[in-house]
């Protein structure tokens, strides 16, 4: 759980209501340095208290939706969820690993986007940049090397 970010004030500003399974989710997210998919959130909860697989996808279609979580897209058909930036979590770029399909959190100084300088010069509305870096991570690069 993130020490710094109030769940259940996040979920009433977004007029959602801070239910059981809507604040686990946020906890299991928000506990994880790295985005997490929506089968891998749903394994977590539901090792402490059965829960709905199906419920847990709503739960994240509608977090997603409020602007609460984003969902981080890897090349994999998974999708991937983590705390959507705020006052505790700037914006930043994320890692994809093209090898296992890790899906990392960069530290939001490595690569910046003037999101100022960018919706002055586009004619449309921007409503969120998503930054993916792909490659291979530490682990596969080992694993090559060991062969």
């Amino acid at each position: 759980m993130c020490e710094l970010c109030d769940y259940n004030l996040m979920l009433e500003e977004a007029g959602l209501a801070p239910n059981d399974n809507r604040l686990r989710i946020l906890e299991v997210i928000g506990a994880n340095a790295y985005p997490l998919t929506a089968a891998e959130i749903f394994a977590v909860i539901d090792r402490t208290k059965p829960v709905n697989r199906v419920t847990v996808y709503r739960i994240l279609d509608s977090l997603v939706q409020r602007r609460i979580v984003e969902k981080i897209s890897g090349s994999s058909r998974a999708a991937h969820y983590g705390l959507a930036p705020n006052d505790n979590h700037l914006p930043h770029p994320h890692f994809h690993c093209t090898s296992c399909g890790l899906v990392d959190c960069l530290a939001p100084e490595t690569l910046s986007v003037d999101q100022d300088r960018l919706m002055k010069t586009f004619a449309g509305e921007i409503e969120r940049v998503d930054v993916r870096i792909e490659g291979t991570c530490r682990n596969c690069l080992k694993l090559k090397n060991r062969t």
